[in-house]
């Protein structure tokens, strides 16, 4: 990350205007939709072409699998992750041997076509409740959440991809969508502390960075957990260690709209303990919120960012495929959705 600011563009190739966005210095990031991909060929047009505009910006995507998994024609499936949480209960080990080829694929097929980056794994606990989350989430079970995300984490790294664990500290209780509502997770700290933020503790240094939930838990803070110092300071840093990168969640989502304009909302993220500030669909006012933020990256932050960076040799899309790894990988991946049917 070059800035602290995560934006997007509107469709399938570079705009002026957006190339010129891109350039600020506190843009550090562009995150993919699927409004931006029409085939493979034009996405890898289109991620060099922003790679050639900031060279050392990085490209991110939410691509995790199941419903959100935003580039399909000439992907892997990826199937979604309560799946192989239903393959835990009847192999754990086929389990993990099976997310982690799909971590994997996921990351190497990501690379592949210039992107740096994706937003996974979902650690939000699957308590039943969450339509936004639903297949989302691995299982209930912290445990078996942490062991499955460990291994698809594993999976992104062996193709050179960091990952991004969320939403912190859990969106799986409250039922609201923080897309169009701000849920409330009525619940006391013990018991989100002893459950939903679990598989952050356990990850450790293995989780190299999260992202925050727009949700409000009144047992610590007023506020959603994105613009809360109490849950992302006192919570994450000091009580769970947590050494990695915060994203804030997309700061045009409702769960944020009434926290101020988008310079405020930026504001509070920040002085907060968000590393990161998404901002999608609003292209007008990230060009007003710009100017607004006083930022200057410290040596903690550029280190945390530092986390983020793909590792190793981007391949090619014919070198992917025709890589051993990958063919068995996919092998895996294949057999265990058959079991699971």
């Amino acid at each position: 990350m070059l800035g602290p600011v995560v934006c997007d563009i509107a469709g399938t190739s570079l705009t002026p205007q957006e190339a010129e966005r891109i350039r600020h210095p506190l843009v550090g990031m562009v995150i993919l939709f699927s409004r931006n991909f029409a085939s493979i060929e034009q996405l890898c047009a289109l991620t060099r072409a922003i790679h050639d505009v900031k060279p050392g910006i990085l490209i991110g995507v939410d691509h995790e699998g199941g419903r959100v998994q935003r580039f399909t024609e000439g992907f892997t499936k990826i199937a979604a992750m309560r799946t192989y949480g239903e393959l835990y209960e009847h192999d754990p080990e086929a389990a993990a041997r099976a997310i982690t080829a799909a971590g994997f694929v996921m990351a190497a097929e990501l690379r592949a076509v210039g992107v740096d980056f994706t937003f996974a794994p979902v650690l939000d606990l699957d308590w039943g409740r969450s339509s936004v989350i639903g297949t989302r989430a691995l299982a209930l079970d912290p445990r078996v959440v942490t062991r499955l995300a460990r291994a698809l984490t594993q999976g992104m790294l062996m193709a050179g991809m960091a990952n991004c664990g969320k939403h912190f500290p859990g969106h799986g209780w409250a039922q609201a969508d923080s897309h169009v509502a701000l849920p409330v997770d009525e619940r006391d700290a013990s018991r989100i502390e002893h459950a939903d933020a679990k598989p952050y503790s356990w990850l450790g240094i293995g989780l190299a960075s999260v992202m925050t939930a727009h949700v409000v838990y009144p047992a610590y803070d007023e506020v959603p957990a994105t613009f809360s110092a109490k849950i992302l300071q006192g919570l994450l840093r000091e009580k769970l260690h947590f050494a990695g990168f915060v994203f804030s969640d997309d700061l045009s989502m409702k769960g944020a709209a009434d926290l101020g304009d988008y310079s405020e909302r930026a504001r509070r993220a920040l002085a907060a303990g968000c590393d990161g500030l998404i901002v999608c669909n609003a292209p007008d006012e990230v060009d007003a919120m710009l100017p607004q933020i006083d930022f200057k990256a410290d040596d903690a932050w550029r280190e945390r960012a530092a986390m983020l960076r793909p590792r190793g040799r981007m391949p090619s899309i014919k070198e992917l495929e025709a890589g051993v790894m990958y063919r068995n990988a996919r092998a895996l991946m294949d057999a265990a959705q058959q079991c699971v049917a």
